[in-house]
Protein backbone atom coordinates (compact mmCIF):
# COMPACT_ATOMS: atom_id res chain seq x y z
CA UNK A 1 0.00 0.00 0.00
CA UNK A 2 2.77 2.45 1.00
CA UNK A 3 4.74 1.53 -2.14
CA UNK A 4 1.71 2.38 -4.27
CA UNK A 5 1.30 5.73 -2.50
CA UNK A 6 5.02 6.51 -3.01
CA UNK A 7 4.72 5.68 -6.71
CA UNK A 8 1.70 7.94 -7.07
CA UNK A 9 3.50 10.76 -5.25
CA UNK A 10 6.56 10.34 -7.48
CA UNK A 11 4.37 10.35 -10.57
CA UNK A 12 2.55 13.50 -9.48
CA UNK A 13 5.81 15.25 -8.58
CA UNK A 14 7.29 14.17 -11.89
CA UNK A 15 4.34 15.59 -13.82
CA UNK A 16 4.57 18.83 -11.86
CA UNK A 17 8.31 18.99 -12.60
CA UNK A 18 7.70 18.45 -16.34
CA UNK A 19 5.00 21.15 -16.31
CA UNK A 20 7.36 23.61 -14.60
CA UNK A 21 10.13 22.85 -17.11
CA UNK A 22 7.75 23.29 -20.06
CA UNK A 23 6.36 26.53 -18.66
CA UNK A 24 9.84 27.85 -17.92
CA UNK A 25 11.04 26.92 -21.41
CA UNK A 26 8.04 28.67 -22.98
CA UNK A 27 8.62 31.84 -20.96
CA UNK A 28 12.28 31.88 -22.02
CA UNK A 29 11.21 31.42 -25.66
CA UNK A 30 8.56 34.15 -25.30
CA UNK A 31 11.13 36.52 -23.77
CA UNK A 32 13.50 36.04 -26.69
CA UNK A 33 10.85 36.37 -29.40
CA UNK A 34 8.77 39.27 -28.06
CA UNK A 35 9.17 42.77 -29.49
CA UNK A 36 12.09 44.62 -27.90
CA UNK A 37 11.23 48.30 -27.57
CA UNK A 38 12.98 51.59 -26.89
CA UNK A 39 11.34 54.78 -25.69
CA UNK A 40 12.24 56.48 -28.98
CA UNK A 41 13.64 54.80 -32.07
CA UNK A 42 14.42 56.05 -35.57
CA UNK A 43 12.53 54.27 -38.35
CA UNK A 44 13.66 53.71 -41.94
CA UNK A 45 12.06 55.87 -44.61
CA UNK A 46 11.59 54.21 -48.01
CA UNK A 47 10.62 55.76 -51.34
CA UNK A 48 11.72 58.61 -53.56
CA UNK A 49 8.95 61.21 -53.37
CA UNK A 50 10.41 64.64 -52.56
CA UNK A 51 7.36 66.87 -53.03
CA UNK A 52 6.88 69.61 -50.45
CA UNK A 53 3.76 71.15 -48.92
CA UNK A 54 2.79 74.80 -49.23
CA UNK A 55 -0.12 76.80 -47.87
CA UNK A 56 -1.97 76.52 -51.20
CA UNK A 57 -2.21 72.73 -51.09
CA UNK A 58 -5.46 71.10 -50.04
CA UNK A 59 -4.25 67.81 -48.61
CA UNK A 60 -6.23 64.58 -48.38
CA UNK A 61 -5.39 62.21 -45.53
CA UNK A 62 -6.82 58.72 -44.95
CA UNK A 63 -6.78 56.51 -41.87
CA UNK A 64 -7.78 52.85 -42.02
CA UNK A 65 -7.45 49.92 -39.66
CA UNK A 66 -7.40 47.10 -42.23
CA UNK A 67 -7.95 44.27 -39.72
CA UNK A 68 -4.83 42.45 -40.98
CA UNK A 69 -6.77 41.44 -44.09
CA UNK A 70 -8.68 38.87 -42.08
CA UNK A 71 -11.58 40.58 -40.30
CA UNK A 72 -13.99 40.87 -43.21
CA UNK A 73 -17.78 40.68 -43.26
CA UNK A 74 -17.77 36.92 -42.66
CA UNK A 75 -15.45 37.07 -39.65
CA UNK A 76 -15.95 37.16 -35.92
CA UNK A 77 -13.19 37.28 -33.28
CA UNK A 78 -12.83 35.49 -29.96
CA UNK A 79 -11.82 38.58 -27.95
CA UNK A 80 -15.02 40.35 -29.03
CA UNK A 81 -17.20 37.40 -28.06
CA UNK A 82 -16.95 35.46 -31.32
CA UNK A 83 -15.02 32.25 -31.97
CA UNK A 84 -12.57 32.79 -34.82
CA UNK A 85 -8.86 33.45 -34.41
CA UNK A 86 -7.34 32.75 -37.82
CA UNK A 87 -8.53 33.88 -41.25
CA UNK A 88 -10.47 31.27 -43.16
CA UNK A 89 -7.86 30.89 -45.91
CA UNK A 90 -4.88 32.49 -47.66
CA UNK A 91 -7.18 33.37 -50.51
CA UNK A 92 -9.44 35.28 -48.12
CA UNK A 93 -6.53 37.39 -46.86
CA UNK A 94 -5.13 38.06 -50.33
CA UNK A 95 -8.57 39.01 -51.67
CA UNK A 96 -9.21 41.39 -48.77
CA UNK A 97 -5.81 43.09 -49.04
CA UNK A 98 -6.18 43.40 -52.83
CA UNK A 99 -9.61 45.03 -52.47
CA UNK A 100 -8.39 47.34 -49.67
CA UNK A 101 -5.51 48.50 -51.87
CA UNK A 102 -7.93 49.09 -54.76
CA UNK A 103 -10.18 51.19 -52.51
CA UNK A 104 -7.22 53.29 -51.32
CA UNK A 105 -6.13 53.85 -54.91
CA UNK A 106 -9.68 55.01 -55.74
CA UNK A 107 -9.62 57.49 -52.84
CA UNK A 108 -6.09 58.57 -53.83
CA UNK A 109 -4.96 60.15 -50.55
CA UNK A 110 -1.87 62.33 -50.27
CA UNK A 111 -1.15 60.84 -46.84
CA UNK A 112 -2.37 57.59 -45.34
CA UNK A 113 -2.22 56.02 -41.90
CA UNK A 114 -2.72 52.25 -41.94
CA UNK A 115 -3.10 50.12 -38.80
CA UNK A 116 -3.05 46.33 -38.25
CA UNK A 117 -0.86 45.36 -41.17
CA UNK A 118 0.64 41.88 -40.73
CA UNK A 119 4.17 40.92 -41.71
CA UNK A 120 4.37 37.29 -40.61
CA UNK A 121 1.43 36.04 -38.57
CA UNK A 122 -0.38 32.73 -38.32
CA UNK A 123 -3.70 34.59 -38.04
CA UNK A 124 -3.27 35.89 -41.62
CA UNK A 125 -1.55 32.75 -42.97
CA UNK A 126 1.91 34.36 -42.81
CA UNK A 127 1.21 36.67 -45.76
CA UNK A 128 3.52 39.69 -45.85
CA UNK A 129 0.92 42.40 -46.25
CA UNK A 130 3.50 45.16 -46.01
CA UNK A 131 5.21 43.89 -49.14
CA UNK A 132 1.84 43.87 -50.95
CA UNK A 133 1.38 47.54 -50.02
CA UNK A 134 4.93 48.35 -51.13
CA UNK A 135 4.29 46.71 -54.49
CA UNK A 136 1.04 48.64 -54.95
CA UNK A 137 2.22 52.11 -53.94
CA UNK A 138 5.32 52.84 -55.96
CA UNK A 139 8.46 54.39 -54.50
CA UNK A 140 8.20 57.23 -57.04
CA UNK A 141 4.76 58.34 -55.80
CA UNK A 142 5.07 57.89 -52.03
CA UNK A 143 7.49 57.68 -49.18
CA UNK A 144 6.65 55.44 -46.26
CA UNK A 145 7.80 54.19 -42.90
CA UNK A 146 6.71 51.24 -40.77
CA UNK A 147 6.71 50.62 -37.01
CA UNK A 148 6.13 47.24 -35.39
CA UNK A 149 3.76 47.19 -32.42
CA UNK A 150 3.05 43.47 -32.05
CA UNK A 151 5.56 40.64 -32.15
CA UNK A 152 5.35 37.31 -30.35
CA UNK A 153 6.92 33.96 -31.19
CA UNK A 154 3.85 32.05 -30.06
CA UNK A 155 0.56 33.02 -28.39
CA UNK A 156 -1.01 29.94 -26.75
CA UNK A 157 -4.58 31.23 -26.55
CA UNK A 158 -7.36 30.46 -27.08
CA UNK A 159 -6.70 26.77 -26.42
CA UNK A 160 -9.09 25.55 -29.12
CA UNK A 161 -7.22 27.45 -31.89
CA UNK A 162 -4.01 29.04 -30.65
CA UNK A 163 -3.05 32.31 -32.29
CA UNK A 164 0.58 31.25 -32.67
CA UNK A 165 3.16 33.59 -34.17
CA UNK A 166 2.31 37.26 -34.70
CA UNK A 167 4.24 40.13 -36.24
CA UNK A 168 2.35 43.30 -37.17
CA UNK A 169 2.43 47.07 -37.05
CA UNK A 170 1.38 50.42 -38.48
CA UNK A 171 2.52 52.18 -41.63
CA UNK A 172 2.43 55.79 -42.87
CA UNK A 173 2.52 56.73 -46.56
CA UNK A 174 3.04 60.26 -47.87
CA UNK A 175 3.26 61.81 -51.34
CA UNK A 176 5.26 64.56 -49.63
CA UNK A 177 8.86 63.97 -48.66
CA UNK A 178 9.34 62.66 -45.13
CA UNK A 179 12.31 64.28 -43.41
CA UNK A 180 12.21 62.14 -40.30
CA UNK A 181 10.46 59.06 -38.89
CA UNK A 182 10.36 58.02 -35.24
CA UNK A 183 8.71 55.23 -33.28
CA UNK A 184 7.61 56.52 -29.85
CA UNK A 185 6.74 53.82 -27.33
CA UNK A 186 3.48 54.26 -25.41
CA UNK A 187 2.95 53.05 -21.83
CA UNK A 188 2.42 49.27 -21.70
CA UNK A 189 -0.46 48.48 -19.32
CA UNK A 190 0.24 44.75 -19.06
CA UNK A 191 2.59 43.14 -16.56
CA UNK A 192 5.02 40.25 -17.06
CA UNK A 193 4.47 37.61 -18.42
CA UNK A 194 1.28 38.80 -20.20
CA UNK A 195 3.21 41.66 -21.82
CA UNK A 196 5.41 39.13 -23.62
CA UNK A 197 2.43 38.13 -25.77
CA UNK A 198 0.57 41.42 -26.09
CA UNK A 199 0.79 44.54 -28.22
CA UNK A 200 3.39 47.16 -27.42
CA UNK A 201 1.51 50.08 -28.84
CA UNK A 202 3.36 53.08 -30.20
CA UNK A 203 3.13 56.34 -32.11
CA UNK A 204 4.68 56.51 -35.57
CA UNK A 205 5.78 60.14 -35.91
CA UNK A 206 6.76 61.53 -39.31
CA UNK A 207 7.69 65.09 -40.26
CA UNK A 208 7.08 66.83 -43.58
CA UNK A 209 8.82 70.04 -44.67
CA UNK A 210 6.73 73.12 -45.41
CA UNK A 211 7.81 75.01 -48.52
CA UNK A 212 9.17 78.47 -47.87
CA UNK A 213 9.54 78.37 -44.08
CA UNK A 214 10.99 76.43 -41.19
CA UNK A 215 7.70 74.94 -40.02
CA UNK A 216 6.84 71.27 -40.25
CA UNK A 217 3.72 69.15 -40.54
CA UNK A 218 3.97 66.52 -37.81
CA UNK A 219 2.06 63.32 -38.68
CA UNK A 220 1.24 60.89 -35.87
CA UNK A 221 -0.14 57.47 -36.80
CA UNK A 222 -1.59 55.51 -33.87
CA UNK A 223 -3.51 52.49 -32.68
CA UNK A 224 -4.33 52.92 -29.00
CA UNK A 225 -5.17 50.33 -26.37
CA UNK A 226 -8.40 48.36 -26.61
CA UNK A 227 -8.52 45.70 -23.92
CA UNK A 228 -6.61 47.16 -20.97
CA UNK A 229 -7.87 49.02 -17.91
CA UNK A 230 -9.05 52.62 -18.10
CA UNK A 231 -5.78 53.66 -16.45
CA UNK A 232 -3.79 52.15 -19.33
CA UNK A 233 -5.88 54.00 -21.93
CA UNK A 234 -5.56 57.27 -19.99
CA UNK A 235 -1.77 57.07 -19.79
CA UNK A 236 -1.47 56.48 -23.53
CA UNK A 237 -3.78 59.40 -24.30
CA UNK A 238 -1.84 61.67 -21.94
CA UNK A 239 1.43 60.85 -23.70
CA UNK A 240 -0.13 61.47 -27.12
CA UNK A 241 -1.59 64.85 -26.13
CA UNK A 242 1.61 65.91 -24.38
CA UNK A 243 3.59 65.24 -27.57
CA UNK A 244 1.04 67.08 -29.72
CA UNK A 245 1.02 70.07 -27.36
CA UNK A 246 4.81 70.21 -27.33
CA UNK A 247 4.99 70.26 -31.13
CA UNK A 248 2.17 72.80 -31.46
CA UNK A 249 3.83 75.12 -28.93
CA UNK A 250 6.89 75.11 -31.21
CA UNK A 251 4.73 76.44 -34.05
CA UNK A 252 4.31 73.10 -35.85
CA UNK A 253 1.22 71.83 -37.63
CA UNK A 254 0.14 68.59 -35.96
CA UNK A 255 -2.24 65.81 -37.01
CA UNK A 256 -2.76 62.55 -35.12
CA UNK A 257 -4.96 59.91 -36.65
CA UNK A 258 -5.86 56.27 -36.47
CA UNK A 259 -7.77 53.82 -34.35
CA UNK A 260 -8.21 55.45 -30.94
CA UNK A 261 -10.32 52.59 -29.53
CA UNK A 262 -12.17 55.48 -27.87
CA UNK A 263 -14.76 57.93 -29.09
CA UNK A 264 -14.74 61.72 -28.84
CA UNK A 265 -17.11 63.81 -26.72
CA UNK A 266 -17.49 66.13 -29.72
CA UNK A 267 -19.64 63.62 -31.66
CA UNK A 268 -23.06 62.08 -31.11
CA UNK A 269 -22.03 58.60 -29.98
CA UNK A 270 -25.57 57.98 -28.68
CA UNK A 271 -26.41 57.00 -32.26
CA UNK A 272 -24.65 53.70 -31.59
CA UNK A 273 -26.18 52.20 -28.43
CA UNK A 274 -24.39 49.53 -26.39
CA UNK A 275 -25.50 46.02 -27.39
CA UNK A 276 -22.60 43.91 -26.10
CA UNK A 277 -20.10 43.86 -23.25
CA UNK A 278 -17.35 46.22 -24.46
CA UNK A 279 -17.84 49.79 -23.27
CA UNK A 280 -16.34 52.42 -25.58
CA UNK A 281 -14.49 55.04 -23.49
CA UNK A 282 -15.04 58.73 -24.26
CA UNK A 283 -12.24 61.28 -24.67
CA UNK A 284 -13.26 64.68 -23.31
CA UNK A 285 -12.34 66.97 -26.22
CA UNK A 286 -13.14 70.10 -24.19
CA UNK A 287 -9.96 69.60 -22.13
CA UNK A 288 -7.70 70.41 -25.10
CA UNK A 289 -8.13 74.00 -26.27
CA UNK A 290 -5.48 73.93 -29.00
CA UNK A 291 -6.86 70.91 -30.86
CA UNK A 292 -9.93 69.86 -32.83
CA UNK A 293 -11.24 66.31 -32.37
CA UNK A 294 -12.66 64.95 -35.61
CA UNK A 295 -14.94 61.99 -36.22
CA UNK A 296 -17.73 61.72 -38.78
CA UNK A 297 -20.63 60.28 -36.79
CA UNK A 298 -22.82 59.93 -39.86
CA UNK A 299 -21.41 56.45 -40.47
CA UNK A 300 -19.87 54.07 -37.91
CA UNK A 301 -16.14 53.58 -38.27
CA UNK A 302 -16.07 50.12 -36.68
CA UNK A 303 -18.26 47.10 -36.04
CA UNK A 304 -18.00 44.59 -33.23
CA UNK A 305 -16.70 41.14 -34.13
CA UNK A 306 -18.98 39.32 -31.70
CA UNK A 307 -20.71 37.78 -34.72
CA UNK A 308 -20.28 37.76 -38.52
CA UNK A 309 -21.73 40.71 -40.39
CA UNK A 310 -22.82 39.49 -43.82
CA UNK A 311 -25.64 37.28 -42.53
CA UNK A 312 -26.61 39.29 -39.43
CA UNK A 313 -29.42 41.73 -38.79
CA UNK A 314 -27.49 44.90 -39.61
CA UNK A 315 -30.03 47.06 -37.82
CA UNK A 316 -29.19 45.17 -34.62
CA UNK A 317 -25.40 45.03 -34.81
CA UNK A 318 -22.92 46.68 -32.44
CA UNK A 319 -21.21 49.68 -34.05
CA UNK A 320 -18.61 52.13 -32.75
CA UNK A 321 -17.10 55.51 -33.57
CA UNK A 322 -13.41 55.02 -32.73
CA UNK A 323 -11.43 56.10 -35.82
CA UNK A 324 -10.63 59.71 -36.65
CA UNK A 325 -8.18 62.57 -36.33
CA UNK A 326 -6.99 65.22 -33.90
CA UNK A 327 -5.73 68.41 -35.60
CA UNK A 328 -4.01 71.46 -34.16
CA UNK A 329 -5.90 74.76 -34.43
CA UNK A 330 -3.57 76.07 -37.14
CA UNK A 331 -5.03 73.48 -39.53
CA UNK A 332 -8.13 74.34 -41.54
CA UNK A 333 -10.27 71.21 -41.97
CA UNK A 334 -12.23 71.38 -45.22
CA UNK A 335 -14.05 68.03 -45.13
CA UNK A 336 -14.33 64.84 -43.11
CA UNK A 337 -15.98 61.59 -44.20
CA UNK A 338 -16.24 58.02 -43.03
CA UNK A 339 -16.29 56.08 -46.30
CA UNK A 340 -19.08 53.53 -45.95
CA UNK A 341 -17.71 50.25 -47.32
CA UNK A 342 -20.14 48.22 -45.21
CA UNK A 343 -17.27 46.36 -43.50
CA UNK A 344 -16.85 44.04 -46.46
CA UNK A 345 -13.05 43.62 -46.18
CA UNK A 346 -12.27 44.95 -42.71
CA UNK A 347 -14.08 45.51 -39.42
CA UNK A 348 -13.27 49.23 -39.86
CA UNK A 349 -14.33 51.77 -42.46
CA UNK A 350 -11.70 54.23 -43.72
CA UNK A 351 -11.90 57.86 -42.60
CA UNK A 352 -10.84 60.60 -45.04
CA UNK A 353 -10.15 64.25 -44.23
CA UNK A 354 -9.12 67.18 -46.41
CA UNK A 355 -7.33 70.15 -44.91
CA UNK A 356 -5.13 73.20 -45.56
CA UNK A 357 -2.44 74.81 -43.45
CA UNK A 358 -3.24 78.25 -42.05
Amino acid sequence: MFRLIRKIIKLVLGLIGVAIILLGSFLVFASFTTLKVKDVEKMEIKGNSEASINSVNEIKILSWNIGYGSLDEKADFYMDGGKEVIAKSKETVNDNISTIIDKIEDINPDIMFVQEIDIDSKRSHHINELSLFEEAFSDDSYQHSYACNFKAGFIPIPLYQMMGKVEAGIITYSKYGLKDSTRVQLPIPFKWPINLMNLKRCLLVNRVKIEGNEKELVLINLHLEAYSSEEGKTKQLEQLMSLMQEEYDKGKYVIAGGDFNQTFSSIDYAKYPKLNDWVCPVIDASKYDDFTFLMDDGTPTCRSLYKPYFDSDKTNHQYYMIDGFIASKNIDVKSLETVNLDFKNSDHNPVVMSFKLL
